[in-house]
């Protein structure tokens, strides 16, 4: 996160302003400032210095941000760090001896140490440089750090947001008018000649109204509660399609408890009836499958059908059930659908293990 130009100019002035008198003060208090000409060689010094820091400082940043320290690991970031501040360090120090020496504002002692040795002088300067250009990448990956955890907390709200959101469009398309239109129809026709399956059929059909209202509540379910809601929806379809309509289920016990997308599965298997069965005049099979494969959980759907020409992904409930996944997994789980065989539709979804 890089800081906006405005406030990081305002605190590099603020903080090598402070550096100016915070030094200009200690001076003071030392009784380093009552001859007039040293008071003068003090302060000019003092402005050298944090000009100097203010210079190298924002070299510093461009190093950082060039390079993209900030967005490597954390280990590489702190090595990173010492590294360029190292190196900031010792320019700084060559630079403020060049300075100093031109304008003739070095200390009798450190006359003295340079005529033993410049590089000791050098190394001292150096020394003195990287304590605060330490303190300052400090301070500059902290607030980067603050403000990478806050963009984080704003990001997964965002997400969440879009996630409630799509499921409510979801919501949405599920509550089909035919399908409660076909469920109703099929109920009445019942009343007289199976009262009691349709006081069943009833009861289906106030499951699935019932799911899709909560369906805002999680954002994910139980496999074997997502099992319920579809094995409710097959039963109405039934109803309908009478022996038309045959289905099977290959679930396997250790999937019951995997966490899934409420409403998914059952999408798909709407999408088999609608698109496939009803095409059918022979009517045909749905298939269910859960298993666990290379570490994932694989759900598949089979029909009897044929898929259209138009592409398999321009409808809503597959372009659904796509954001969905990537909203809630990433590039963790996969979604395809295809012609498995001559007469068989295949979709299936890979999602990861969450027990």
């Amino acid at each position: 996160m890089v800081i906006g130009k405005r406030y990081y100019w305002v605190l590099q002035i603020l903080g090598w302003s402070a550096f100016f008198f915070w030094h200009l003060f200690l001076a003071w208090s030392l009784d380093k400032m009552n001859d007039p000409q040293e008071r003068i060689i003090m302060i000019q010094r003092m402005a050298s210095f944090s000009i100097l820091g203010l210079i190298l400082s924002h070299l510093l940043r461009i190093a950082i941000l060039k390079t993209k320290v900030l967005s490597l690991k954390v280990s590489k970031q702190i090595a990173l760090l010492l590294l360029y501040t190292l190196i900031t360090s010792f320019v700084c120090g060559i630079i403020e001896w060049v300075v100093l020496k031109k304008l003739e504002l070095l200390h009798k002692s450190e006359l003295g140490i340079l005529n033993k040795s410049l590089l000791l002088l050098l190394l001292n300067n150096a020394f003195s440089w990287f304590f605060y250009f330490l303190i300052w990448s400090s301070v500059y990956f902290g607030y980067h750090y603050i403000t990478k955890a806050q963009q984080e907390q704003i990001d997964n709200l965002i997400l969440k947001s879009h996630i409630k959101e799509l499921e409510l469009k979801t919501i949405k398309t599920h509550i089909n008018p035919h399908f409660i239109f076909n469920a109703l129809n099929g109920i009445r026709a019942m009343v007289d000649e199976d009262p009691q399956r349709a006081r069943r059929a009833i009861t289906e059909l106030s499951n699935i109204l019932r799911s899709s209202i909560n369906l805002d509540k999680s954002e994910t379910i139980a496999l074997s509660d997502e099992l319920n809601i579809v094995k409710d929806y097959l039963a109405l379809e039934q109803m309908r399609f009478e022996s038309r309509l045959q289905v099977s289920f290959n679930i396997e016990e250790e999937t019951l408890y995997q966490q899934i997308p409420p409403m998914m599965l059952q999408m798909l298997v709407e999408n088999a009836i609608k698109h496939g069965i009803s095409h059918e005049v022979n009517g045909g099979i749905v298939k269910l499958t859960s298993t666990v494969k290379n570490g994932l959980l694989e759900l598949i759907v089979e029909n009897t059908g044929q898929l259209k020409a138009t592409p398999p992904d321009s409808g809503f409930g597959i372009k659904s059930i796509r954001e969905r996944l990537s909203l809630v997994y990433g590039d963790n789980a996969t979604f395809e659908i295809k012609q498995a065989a001559p007469h068989i539709v295949e979709a299936k979804l890979q999602l990861p293990l969450t027990l």
